[in-house]
């Protein structure tokens, strides 16, 4: 092998730093098939974990792409990979004429163009500045954008000198070693915010079995995630608020089963929002005479509102159907017993449109709530529900089954076209929204409310039936989000 693969001095200047590193990568692109069983298993488990992190049909830019193997692997509809190495966009373009690449460097980075995803895979250990790189690359997201990066471990250093000595791995030049913090800082100083972080890879090694225990299942607990070879990062523009020119429209979904009472109030206590806001009514198969009284009610209305006759069975049925045929730029779900006033909407809006949040998730477990508003049995499942889908999601979420959810419809139209990840048998639709959004990286956020007393009509929960239920989703979507 060449002797500039054991070039370890440190230069001063931009330039001498990526002429160095440019020698560097493009003789390591010319011997790569001596490397790549060595790398193999390592850049088999990063490819699955982008690939569980990044649905396909997205508009992708990898920066520092390599020979383009982990871009062609996501499936872009729109795919640009971009490198300082001729040698490695060489060996890209030829293997993957479908894709767009470009010989540049990140420093210097000019497109005029927006991705949904932006990728900077084993990079930051390897540049001069990246802080300015991550100031290049904000100009490319649009408030959606999502940035994911990967970067080494500081605790894995001496094992990666010994084992490149052994000739096991693609020679390294002197790396940055950042640690999470340093991460997430560089992002705050570049307007990104991070959205969570999660280490993965133990066994970087070929013996399969033992990689999927490790690498699958045993990094995700603790302590043993503190011994990752790779820390994952998620970040994403930092929020701004909606301009008043562009101020959305509202649409308020309100199933109603065996809530005739409260139908009136409903209609005529949901605040106006934004533009304009419309009500959906969700009839369920009502028992009483819900569907008859919201026709009386819209008889006569003086505000936009609309009445579905439900087609299927359970809330979660009743809330896609309305969802389906909303007008509104922003879906909120109203519970029809009124146990969260709808005047309390507007807060939801406001938490949405200030670009805080893009799931904002009602919680009752903060303030005190009515005497008879939820079962002591009903308070501590909702506690352990809270804690599981907290870590199942690597985001806050301190009450999943709280019936009042906001987002924005592109975003819920996004969430529903990857519902057969998860299945299709969530009978109340919170975890439909919760599952899909941090599949989809999206921030959920939390907003406490007061919870109080229903004033008309009996619950629809069967908490046994139902608490099993939702272990089972629990358990289900732990092989579907955190063990993959």
């Amino acid at each position: 092998m060449k002797n500039k693969f054991l070039w370890k001095t440190v230069t001063t200047s931009l330039e001498s730093y990526n002429h160095q590193r440019i020698q560097h990568w493009d003789s390591v692109a010319e011997n790569m098939a001596h490397w790549r069983p060595w790398n193999q298993a390592y850049h088999r488990r990063l490819t699955e974990i982008y690939q569980s992190l990044i649905p396909p049909g997205l508009r992708v830019l990898d920066v520092g792409c390599g020979q383009g193997d982990l871009l062609a692997a996501l499936r872009p509809s729109y795919g640009v990979g971009v490198d300082f190495s001729g040698n490695m966009i060489a060996a890209a373009q030829e293997k993957y004429s479908q894709l767009h690449f470009i010989h540049a460097d990140a420093h210097q980075l000019n497109l005029a163009e927006i991705f949904d995803v932006i990728i900077l895979s084993d990079l930051v250990d390897d540049v001069w500045d990246v802080e300015a790189i991550l100031q290049k690359v904000t100009k490319l997201c649009s408030p959606s954008t999502r940035l994911i990066l990967n970067y080494y471990s500081r605790m894995w250093a001496p094992a990666f000198a010994v084992v490149e000595w052994i000739g096991w791995i693609t020679p390294q030049l002197p790396q940055n070693w950042l640690v999470v913090e340093d991460v997430a800082n560089l992002l705050y100083l570049s307007n990104f915010e991070v959205l969570r972080n999660q280490q993965e890879i133990l066994w970087p090694f070929a013996f399969r079995p033992l990689g999927i225990f490790f690498n699958n299942f045993l990094v995700k607990i603790s302590p043993f995630n503190m011994f990752a070879l790779t820390n994952v990062t998620i970040g994403r523009p930092t929020p701004v608020s909606i301009p008043p020119e562009k101020t959305p429209t509202v649409s308020v979904i309100v199933p109603a089963r065996n809530e005739a009472g409260n139908i009136s109030d409903i209609y005529q206590r949901v605040p106006e929002m934004g533009r304009g806001t419309e009500i959906v009514f969700v009839e369920g198969h009502s028992k009483d005479n819900t569907y008859e009284t919201i026709q009386e009610v819209l008889a006569g209305k003086t505000r936009q509102a609309k009445l579905i006759k439900q087609t299927g069975i359970g809330k979660g049925n009743a809330v896609r159907e309305g969802f389906a045929q909303a007008s509104g730029d922003i879906l909120m779900i109203l519970d029809a017993d009124l146990a969260i006033p709808p005047e309390d909407l507007t807060k939801f809006y406001a938490a949405l449109i200030s670009g805080r949040g893009e799931l904002i998730n009602g919680v009752r477990l903060v303030y005190p709530m009515g005497k008879e508003a939820m079962r002591f049995i009903n308070f501590l499942g909702n506690k352990f529900f809270s804690l599981a889908f907290s870590w199942l999601l690597g985001q806050s979420v301190k009450d999943t089954l709280c019936g009042t959810k906001v987002m924005w419809k592109e975003d819920y139209e996004f969430i529903s076209a990857y519902r057969s990840y998860f299945g299709d048998f969530d009978p109340f639709g919170d975890f439909d929204l919760l599952f899909g959004a941090a599949k989809l990286n999206r921030k959920i956020v939390d907003l406490p409310i007061r919870y109080r007393e229903r004033t008309y009509g009996t619950t629809n929960i069967q908490r046994w039936k139902h608490g099993w239920l939702l272990l089972r989703m629990v358990l289900f979507a732990a092989f579907r989000i955190k063990f993959v």
